[in-house]
């Protein structure tokens, strides 16, 4: 069975593996406050430009976006995010468990506008019963979004102009981030979303580690953000298998380089699918791909080829999503294309 169903199928990159190994029975204190954590945190900083940022290791996506999330809210307000954010669709209510709400606008193509949410604040500050309801107190974004769509340097800078002009903070859920800054020329860099974001974070269970994510303040963090990351279960005891892998990540442009890999194996995925006769739903510079699977060809892939179902459809078709990673290789796609063969056409 052949999987593209997400980008995290696999373990971890050989590097990272290799470093693990080597460093295996090392002793090191707990926390995240090891000599490889300060390593990880000093070259993200310099990735970033930003040398005084404050940065911390957590454990997975959804506890990073609950412990910032809390962190940055009053019991009062909730986050605004796309209606297909992350957040909203697929974190089990996990921010609605911390006490607070996400406030859903419509969005493009994954995509939260500049002018959406100018609208949504002015209306709302406007109602005479603003004071009734949940109050606006963030803004949450991913990118790429869950759609593979990223967002344009100017587009996050609109985005910026209306949190500042509101007071809001804006995160940016980078889950995936090394697939949207490898994805081509005039994408958004590192120093850029340090530049346009309070908080952001750095994506490693899907590009390349075992587990983990860096989360970045490039100003100020939260105080007492350790501890409220406790509280949300975020905090791994053995801190330094985190630190090692960021610090691995983060040595030589290998982050970038493993991203890279996933484009380039994602182009050829869409060569592929659009070349046997599946129609693109979406078009994506990043490492998802969305088509459309006619029932032949779903019947074709059947216990061949794994992918995520994005929509049904009631002629039997399906919108499907097809996701490389910095693990997928030439003749996993090879074999795709031997699946598909035997229905080109239909």
């Amino acid at each position: 069975m052949l999987y593209f169903n997400c980008d995290y199928m696999e373990g971890a990159h050989p590097e990272i593996l290799k470093r693990l190994q080597e460093t295996n029975l090392e002793q090191t204190v707990g926390y995240g406050e090891d000599p490889y954590c300060e390593s990880a945190k000093k070259k993200i900083r310099k990735a970033c430009g930003f040398p005084e940022a404050a940065v911390f290791f957590l454990i997975g996506g959804t506890q990073t976006n609950a412990a910032v999330i809390k962190s940055m809210l009053r019991p009062y307000e909730g986050v605004i995010a796309a209606e297909s954010g992350h957040i909203n669709v697929h974190e089990a209510g996990a921010i609605e468990t911390g006490g607070h709400k996400v406030l859903a606008l419509p969005a493009s193509l994954g995509k939260l506008e500049a002018g959406t949410l100018c609208r949504y604040l002015e209306g709302f500050f406007r109602d005479p019963s603003a004071s009734h309801m949940v109050q606006p107190g963030m803004v949450y974004i991913s990118h790429p979004t869950e759609y593979g769509t990223l967002y344009a340097p100017e587009e996050l800078k609109a985005l910026r102009a209306v949190c500042t002009r509101y007071g809001l903070p804006l995160y940016l859920d980078g889950a995936r981030l090394g697939y949207g800054l490898a994805a081509g020329e005039g994408v958004l860099t590192l120093p850029q979303i340090a530049e346009c974001c309070d908080a952001f974070y750095i994506g490693g269970t899907k590009v390349g580690a075992l587990f983990g994510e860096a989360v970045v303040f490039p100003r100020t963090a939260p105080k007492g953000f350790f501890t409220l990351m406790k509280q949300q279960g975020a905090v791994l005891a053995k801190g330094r298998l985190l630190g090692l892998q960021f610090d691995t990540l983060f040595t030589d442009g290998l982050y970038l380089r493993i991203s890279a890999h996933a484009i380039e194996m994602a182009m050829r995925l869409k060569e592929i699918l659009t070349g046997a006769g599946c129609p693109l739903w979406l078009g994506s510079p990043t490492n998802q791909q969305f088509v459309i699977l006619d029932s032949g060809k779903r019947a074709a892939l059947a216990g061949k080829v794994g992918y995520e179902v994005w929509e049904e459809r009631e002629d039997g078709s399906a919108v499907a999503r097809f996701a490389a990673s910095w693990a997928t290789k030439e003749e996993d796609l090879l074999a795709l294309q031997e699946a598909l063969s035997s229905v080109r056409g239909s």
